[in-house]
């Protein structure tokens, strides 16, 4: 199988680079939809349309789900305006959305993300859901977006958390990748992971420790430092291809497993798969020495080290172990791990996963 790498075909990170975007945009739209919601329109709608004062735009607002019926009422006010672009400011569920009427539209999508809080910006994925919030199913698109614009002076101002549980998302990165390259696991990308990819995830990794608590400070005083900078392009484009075309493994099955517990859902996607990575790498029976560097690092920035800090105070045999069942069904990225996974084993890693987080 070939080695296959995918990425954006520009990425663009700095501070008020929103205000640039018609810069940007010029020779791939005309006429662009502008998906936003109605807050990130006050926010930004006026340095949006200043940007754009060249050119023709559609603003429209968000309805707020990822769906199928999103995208075809989208699709539907795409081609009565003549559009030819789409380009989706905001978090996750408008970007995914974004990206779907820009595939189903053939025509160039633009992805401004508004926190760094995953690392979906970047990808060649959307994830559908139904009107009513339930998750429906997968897209894989033939192509990444056209251009991922980041304002860090944006990024910066959102809730400290989302870029600590974009840290979290991107923590996995590194130790996913290494897992599918000893296995020879397909990736996101529809081959096997290139050494370009496990050194992006690897970089991921290494900007996480040196930069992350330096960042987190940073960022909860409002301010966007150097380090700022480097985490969100860690959570955002490193961990984006790394992810993409290194591929998933135990951390992210393991943070699906964890979707059963309601105890669980207050927590954001990288939260989970923080505690996922840990669980993994007491998989993979990896040195002491690495996982007090993970753990120190979670406890360092604030994500959860414990079951209890997930929510779950009294963990019941039962539930770990429909835990661990529905991380390890077949087909799912756990199975990318270099050697045979069953529940038990994801059981008895979860629990040994959680003393560690107390004890280091």
């Amino acid at each position: 199988m070939a080695g296959i790498i995918i990425s954006p075909s520009k990425y663009v990170q700095g501070k008020d680079e929103i205000k640039n975007l018609g810069k940007y945009i010029a020779g791939l739209a005309k006429k662009p939809l502008i998906l936003i919601s109605p807050s990130g329109e006050k926010r930004f709608g006026a340095v949006i349309r200043e940007s754009l004062s060249e050119m023709k735009y559609v603003f429209n607002h968000f309805n707020g789900e990822s769906s199928e019926g999103e995208v075809n009422r989208l699709l539907d006010l795409f081609k009565a305006e003549g559009c030819d672009c789409v380009i989706g400011v905001g978090g996750g569920k408008i970007l995914d959305t974004a990206k779907a009427v820009g595939y189903y539209s053939k025509t160039p999508v633009i992805i401004v993300p508004t926190i760094a809080s995953t690392d979906a910006p970047c990808s060649a994925l959307t994830v559908l859901y139904t009107d009513e919030g339930v998750f429906d199913r997968y897209l894989f698109l033939p192509n990444n977006p056209n251009l991922v614009l980041v304002d860090t002076n944006i990024v910066v101002n959102a809730p400290s958390r989302l870029l600590v549980s974009g840290m979290g998302d991107a923590l996995a990165t590194y130790f996913e990748a290494r897992a599918c390259y000893k296995s020879g696991a397909t990736s996101c990308a529809g081959g096997t992971s290139t050494l370009t990819a496990l050194g992006l995830a690897k970089l991921c990794y290494e900007t996480l420790i040196k930069d992350g608590f330096k960042a987190k400070l940073a960022s909860e005083q409002k301010v966007c430092t150097r380090a700022v900078e480097n985490i969100i392009e860690a959570n955002t484009l490193l961990s984006g291809i790394g992810f993409e075309s290194g591929g998933l493994a135990g951390a992210h099955a393991i943070h699906n497993g964890f979707t059963i517990a309601e105890e669980c859902h207050h927590l954001y996607h990288g939260e989970k798969v923080a505690f996922g990575t840990i669980v993994q790498l007491v998989m993979e029976d990896v040195p002491m020495e690495e996982l007090k560097e993970v753990i120190n690092f979670c406890k360092s920035v604030g994500l959860p080290t414990t079951l209890a800090q997930l929510g779950i105070k009294n963990p019941e045999p039962k539930l770990i172990m429909e835990i661990a069942k529905l991380a390890s069904v077949p087909g799912e990225t756990i199975h990318n791990l270099p050697f045979k996974v069953t529940a038990e084993d994801v059981y008895a890693a979860i629990l040994l996963a959680n003393s560690l987080g107390s004890a280091i």
